[in-house]
């Protein structure tokens, strides 16, 4: 009997409809017992493969131009704050960048309410809610139907828990840039830094079991070989920026000679390249839902964690300050006049940023996403090609060459995740249609 014949059986003895709208099995739900029917009208396994695979990197393409335009807004922002208005506040505007990802969430939700005007705000936040349930619940299992006794404890625990953890690991990144800034000089803080895209491979074979790929290795290596010939192709070390708001190098920058510490800086700093490639494996793993999950609901799930991230970094880290004030190691004063405009503008710029980089990582890898931040080095030089005097530099040799590698490297490593992903969607619904045919 045709469905639209008997509205009775799309609801529930109650009468009320159903939350999502069917009483048909979702997604994050238990999964129903397999039939040969169920697959009746679904697509050639290949052909789903490549749409699902297609639709992740039309989105994930759209969140990386999105990205690379904020970073590069931040990294200017940052580098005019420090070198040119003098605001140094290290760790205060480490604790600004991370805890204003706290908006990520209610803008999130402001734009999703925007789509759903012809809904009740009740209905639309109760959708919301059990949305957000329902994939902290795959999360947390690591599958995309929890069974009905998983179903029945409340994520919440684990969500603080891996909030707290999450946070922890980007706090201790991100300070060790702060920290290293002064100490080493701002081409070893470029090159070094931006080897956590190595590490994040290396992290990613373990802890995601990610196979090692000589296209991918060859990649990342001559990614790394780019951002070199950009630190230390020039005189004037070129402008980079932090993930967790800073900004170095350019014109403006103090020069090699007065590095207070330079070997100690480049090790502090190591330990931080190590730690991001670090933190970004452990979100993918902890905090983004398994593969096979639409896309939507990644991208909602990794805004929504992102503004946990900063409402523990607002909650929890602003302890060290008073000491730090009281020590003296950084008196603490809010940026004033034209720094707390430009540090208004670079928090932002981060916020977007960061959110858009969650995102590429829960649609994408770790690997490809740090690869891709990579390329913000060559867009920055290009910007500060167009800016108008003073501000201006020159684009140099090194940083063509440089960048050009850097984009080569990002192409190639892009296609063979691309395949990879393709493939390995593939293969599981083969597999899953096995199965049902059984």
């Amino acid at each position: 009997m045709p469905s639209d014949l008997r509205p009775e059986l799309e609801r529930h003895a109650d009468g009320r409809a159903p939350l999502l709208g069917s009483s048909t099995p979702k997604e994050g739900s238990p999964r129903p017992p397999l039939s040969r029917r169920s697959t009746f009208h679904e697509r050639d396994p290949e052909q789903q493969a490549h749409y699902e695979t297609r639709k992740r990197y039309t989105y994930a393409a759209i969140f990386l131009a999105l990205s690379l335009v904020s970073f590069a807004v931040q990294t200017e922002t940052a580098v005019y704050i420090q070198h040119q208005l003098k605001w140094e506040k290290p760790y205060c505007m480490l604790y600004m960048t991370h805890g204003s990802w706290v908006v990520l969430w209610p803008v999130q939700l402001l734009l999703l309410r925007l789509q759903r005007l012809d809904q009740s705000w009740p209905v639309f936040w109760r959708r919301h809610v059990q949305l957000l349930r329902q994939t902290a619940l795959m999360v947390q299992h690591g599958t995309l139907h929890p069974s009905v006794r998983q179903s029945q404890a409340s994520p919440v625990p684990y969500m603080i828990k891996m909030t707290a953890f999450v946070t922890c690991a980007l706090t201790v990144a991100g300070g060790s840039w702060y920290v290293a800034v002064n100490m080493t000089t701002a081409s070893d803080l470029t090159a070094i830094y931006n080897c956590s895209a190595f590490f994040a491979y290396a992290f990613s074979i373990p802890l995601l079991h990610e196979r090692v790929r000589m296209s991918k290795v060859f990649a990342v290596a001559v990614a790394i070989v780019g951002v070199l010939i950009v630190a230390y192709g020039d005189q004037a070390p070129a402008k980079h920026g932090s993930k967790s708001g800073g900004g170095a190098g350019g014109d403006k920058a103090p020069p090699s000679h007065e590095a207070e510490n330079r070997a100690l800086g480049n090790l502090v700093i190591g330990v931080g390249s190590v730690l991001y490639g670090f933190y970004e494996v452990l979100y993918k793993k902890l905090a983004c839902p398994p593969d096979g999950c639409s896309p939507n609901r990644g991208m909602v799930f990794a805004n929504t964690f992102g503004s946990l991230i900063g409402a523990f970094t607002l909650s929890v880290l602003w302890i060290p300050i008073p000491f730090l004030h009281y020590t003296g190691w950084e008196e603490f004063a809010l940026p004033r006049g034209e720094a707390a405009w430009m540090m208004a503008i670079s928090v932002l710029a981060n916020a977007t940023f960061s959110g858009s980089f969650l995102i590429l990582i829960s649609l994408t890898s770790p690997v490809l996403s740090s690869v891709a931040a990579l390329l913000t080095i060559f867009i920055v030089a290009i910007v500060d090609q167009l800016l108008p005097p003073p501000l201006n530099s020159p684009l140099t040799p090194a940083a063509i060459v440089g960048g050009l590698l850097i984009i080569g490297a990002f192409l190639l490593l892009s296609w063979a995740t691309y395949k990879e992903m393709d493939e390995e969607r593939r293969k599981k619904l083969e597999e899953s249609e096995s199965d049902v045919d059984e």
